[in-house]
């Protein structure tokens, strides 16, 4: 580097380290406030290259996850803080429906030993339990991935078939519909019940209702957030017993109500 170039180094690394500072001194100006502040440093959709992530306008990426290359995410899908999705040397495909569960990775192999090609293909209405590693695998619809279960290169999880939480789940395994594995390495356990298959269903309608709200929360402005934080502090002293016999009725603010769909054991109101 020459004389020019290193003038010209150092004058980008005081303006960094200028903006840097001004960074800070706004924060504390902000006093406790600056934590919500909406911008981030982080990137939860990244290139690679030609590599481009697609995710559908209905679908909710976390603000801290990591969605990286070629990947693709369907309809009403939900990818939880901390995930990472790295489609860097091959391809990860996820359906409809589908929920990757907080911290979780999922990668991808360019081949493996046998030489074989393993993108990861994840089916629609799928459930990926908490810090889950899936790579190079196959993950069929109405399939439940345990929490810290471990899929590793070309498994074949048939549909409606469980991986226990904790399990690792070998390479080339194939685990057949309708039956639970789990262990390490992991192994056939038993069959599903009808109610265990129908949870699995119910588990991805959950968590797609469950990232709606996520998204509309995470879509909040900052002057929102406050406003409701002021509702929630002034309903928060209601005492419904003594208002019941003083003949009171009070509403509600729309904005304190969440969606009927959240609540499992709420019954929605009928006209």
């Amino acid at each position: 580097m020459g004389t020019l170039g290193k003038a010209i180094y150092t004058v980008g690394f005081w303006i960094r380290e200028t903006g840097q500072a001004l960074d800070r001194l706004g924060c504390r100006l902000q006093g406790n406030y600056y934590f919500q502040e909406q911008l981030s440093r982080h990137r939860t959709l990244m290139n690679v290259f030609d590599k481009a992530p697609f995710v559908d306008r209905d679908a909710f990426v976390a603000p801290s996850a990591s969605v990286i290359g070629d990947v693709q995410v369907g309809r009403g899908s939900s990818i939880w803080y901390g995930c990472v999705l790295r489609g860097d040397v091959n391809s990860i495909s996820i359906g409809s429906g589908t929920n990757i569960q907080d911290n979780s990775l999922v990668h991808v192999a360019k081949s493996n030993l046998s030489g074989k090609v393993l993108p990861t293909i994840i089916g629609s209405n799928v459930t990926v339990g908490h810090s889950a590693v899936l790579h190079g695998c196959t993950v069929e619809d109405e399939a439940f991935v345990g929490m810290g279960a471990t899929l590793l290169d070309g498994v074949y999880v048939e549909k409606h078939a469980m991986v226990a939480a904790g399990a690792l789940v070998r390479q080339n395994t194939r685990i057949p519909c309708g039956e639970v594995w789990g262990g390490n390495p992991a192994k056939f356990l038993r069959k599903l019940t009808e109610e265990e298959m129908a949870f699995i269903s119910q588990s991805a309608i959950n968590y797609s209702n469950l990232a709606q709200v996520h998204a509309a929360e995470n879509g909040k402005s900052f002057d929102e957030i406050e406003f409701e934080k002021m509702l929630r502090k002034k309903f928060a002293r209601r005492d419904e017993e003594y208002d019941s016999m003083l003949g009171v009725v009070r509403e509600t603010p729309p904005e304190l109500i969440l969606p009927d769909n959240v609540l499992p054991n709420k019954v929605p109101k009928t006209a």
